[in-house]
């Protein structure tokens, strides 16, 4: 236990830790329900990210810098949609996008200019990217490797998490198998040559986004987790080993005592998860998870309205034991975060930690009748879920049949039909309409950026060596057929500066697009 005493405001000393005399059940301890650190936020604060990511890497580099320098303590990058799905700024499919929901990343050159100031021995990183992730992570590998890191140091993660792209959000490029393979290669390759690096994120945000309730995205997300620890098994993987590396992404709602309760039963199902798949080491047994606040909970009427629900929905992901947090910004329903509305974003987390209290003791809410009760139950209808996509072979199979994409369209709609029939109750959009709302100016990106990003690569391709480029496409290519792990040969493309999309097109060769 901790030495360190904290008081109320009226002297009150606060313990680290309340429980009933019959408890058993500690934080620290499987099955971690209370928290997957004896002390929690006593010991060490959550990472406080902020999701940005724009335009050039020139101005996504300038909002890093600015984040930092208010308070942030990781980063977290947005890609755009070409960057997504394998394209260079200059293919025709990236017209009207580069820039536009992330940043343009076409070349080594672009991540160098990303990060350029930014010590990535000292600031942990979280990329979310999934087709491309291996790319993307090659490329962060080699920055690090030209910053002189110690690559054993380099700490962040990448999301890496294909089956929910292929059930709710849809930047998928390869067939599932082979999508799976370049996972697993991520996996392997890491748990040598980056050991603290985080190799997947997997994601219930995408999934509660498309539509799905709190028990379907804890479902889902823990089956889609149990099928990349298999594959990993499969290929002779230790899973007391990279299940360590392995952490989660969720989202969270408006209903404050289900989202806490959605986070408390995570942890206690993943634990039982792992340990009957053969899991020993209680490392390997905890879900550690980053939280964003919803995104879709944002309404575009009265966006002031969204700074509450912010509050509301980090407040919750902090009392269930989130190890990393995104709030945003309240005017995303209608644009990207302008500067002003990050910054407000950052200050709620910054709010709850220093000001609130909620921090002071481990998992206050345990022991509510409530809250234990609503756990019990949350997790109870998630196994109910999990049993079924069992049944039908696992997540892969479930998703090809098309299972889990109709439970959260059913969901999808049901929701809306509930909004519109007024039965559930949206603030500012069904009830309590203002005639005329204030709406702040929104963040624009010009298309004019994909002239800059095409003139880029244009250079690039000049100055590069032409032939080095084409020998690492080809050594990449052979690797591929001979069933070797691709990340080495990624990591020497992108090093003779080939371009994000010629690396992916390599990939499309051979394993064609789904």
């Amino acid at each position: 236990m901790s030495e360190k005493k904290i008081k109320t405001s009226s002297g009150i000393e606060i313990k680290e830790v309340y429980t009933e005399e019959k408890s058993i059940e500690l934080p620290g301890e499987f099955p971690f329900t209370r928290g997957i650190q004896k002390d929690m936020y006593r010991g060490r604060m959550w990472t406080m990210r902020q999701y940005a990511g724009f335009s050039t890497a020139s101005e996504s580099n300038k909002r890093y810098h600015y984040l930092l320098s208010q308070g942030t303590t990781g980063l977290s990058v947005a890609f755009d949609l070409p960057t997504q799905i394998g394209y260079d700024s200059d293919h025709m499919m990236s017209e009207g996008e580069v820039g536009k929901v992330g940043v343009a990343i076409d070349s080594l050159k672009d991540m160098e200019i990303l990060f350029d100031g930014i010590d990535l021995q000292k600031v942990t990183s979280s990329m979310t990217i999934n087709a491309t992730a291996p790319i993307l992570l090659a490329m962060y590998i080699c920055l690090a490797k030209k910053q002189g890191a110690d690559l054993k140091q380099i700490s962040g993660t990448i999301q890496n998490d294909i089956l929910k792209e292929y059930a709710a959000r849809g930047t998928y490029i390869y067939p599932p198998k082979a999508s799976m393979r370049l996972i697993t290669d991520v996996f392997e390759y890491c748990s040598i040559e980056l050991p603290k690096w985080n190799t997947i994120s997997i994601s219930g945000y995408h999934i509660r986004e498309a539509g799905s309730t709190a028990v379907q995205e804890l479902a889902f997300t823990l089956a889609n987790g149990k099928a990349y620890l298999q594959a990993a098994m499969q290929k002779g993987l230790d899973i007391n080993v990279f299940a360590k590396r392995l952490s989660f992404f969720f989202n969270c709602h408006n209903n404050f005592f289900e989202e806490i309760a959605k986070f408390r039963a995570a942890r206690r199902m993943w634990a039982k998860l792992t340990q009957s798949l053969g899991a020993t080491d209680p490392a390997a047994q905890k879900l550690r998870f980053h939280t964003q606040t919803g995104g879709s909970t944002l309404t575009a009427q009265q966006p002031l309205n969204n700074v509450i629900r912010v509050s509301n929905q980090a407040m919750a992901a902090v009392l269930g034991g989130t190890q990393s947090l995104h709030t945003n910004g309240f005017d995303e329903a209608l644009s990207l975060p302008t500067e002003s509305a990050a910054k407000v974003a950052l200050r709620t987390q910054q709010i709850i930690a220093f000001e609130s209290g909620v921090t002071d003791t481990v998992d206050p809410l345990a022991g509510s009748y409530f809250v234990e009760a609503l756990t019990d139950e949350v997790e109870a209808a998630a196994w109910k879920y999990i049993d079924i996509i069992d049944a039908k072979g696992g997540s892969v199979a479930a998703i090809e049949e098309g299972y889990i994409q109709n439970e959260i369209a059913a969901s999808a709609y049901q929701y809306q039909t509930e909004i519109e029939n007024g039965e559930s109750i949206l603030v500012g959009v069904n009830k309590y309409v203002d005639a005329e709302g204030i709406k702040p100016e929104g963040f624009r990106v010009d298309d004019s950026i994909r002239k800059v990003q095409i003139d880029k690569l244009i250079s690039l391709r000049a100055e590069r060596d032409a032939l080095a480029v084409e020998k690492a496409l080809l050594g990449l290519t052979d690797a591929v057929k001979q069933g070797l792990n691709t990340m080495p040969y990624i990591i020497s493309a992108v090093e003779v500066y080939a371009t994000l999309g010629e690396i992916a097109d390599a990939f499309r060769k051979e394993f064609g697009e789904y």
